[in-house]
């Protein structure tokens, strides 16, 4: 129990981490939290990977400074009614999707770690791509903000995500999720 606790919090200020190394972008910045939150499905499985973003995201609603280009003190539950409130949801399912994905075998070569990868990946977008329409109306170029200009470097994380994990799970001698 303390372990799963401890690993938990550990992933959650993975996620932290990884918000604030940004690569300024517009509409938001670029940063590897997506990556994250589907790496740590992978490689704790659909309830402990959805836990530790579900802890990331339950710090930013409490107004920590967690996501991208918040400052010191934290906007909170503000943030998160903005433009990437619905994305942050998304690495929740994501998390999710990829542990349970991870725990029946889709991490272990290659080939099934990139669907894996690109399944959760896409899992991001659902409500990202609702929340924008909703704040924004179906009228604007929704995808070209919150879709396209993300494609290629979600691609090359899903690829690097194929690369690693079974490299790693090989390594180590574990199959997949925990």
């Amino acid at each position: 129990m303390a372990a799963s606790a401890l690993t938990v919090i550990a992933g959650s200020a993975l996620m932290a981490l990884s918000s604030k190394v940004a690569i300024p972008f517009y509409p938001v910045p670029l940063t590897m939290t997506t990556f994250v939150a589907i790496r740590l499905g992978l490689a704790l499985g659909a309830r402990l990977g959805t836990a530790a973003v579900a802890l990331f995201l339950i710090q930013g609603a409490l107004g920590l400074p967690v996501f991208a280009g918040t400052p010191e003190k934290g906007l909170g539950l503000a943030y998160m009614m903005g433009p990437t409130g619905g994305y942050l949801i998304g690495y929740a399912l994501a998390a999710f999707a990829a542990g349970f994905l991870a725990e029946r075998g889709m991490d272990r070569t290659p080939g099934r770690a990139f669907i894996a990868a690109l399944v959760a990946g896409a899992l991001i977008y659902v409500p990202g791509l609702l929340w924008l329409g909703a704040l924004f109306g179906w009228d604007q170029p929704i995808l070209a903000w919150g879709l396209t200009p993300f494609l290629p470097g979600d691609l090359a994380k899903a690829a690097l995500a194929a690369l690693v994990f079974p490299a790693a799970w090989a390594m180590i001698g574990r199959k997949g999720g925990l």
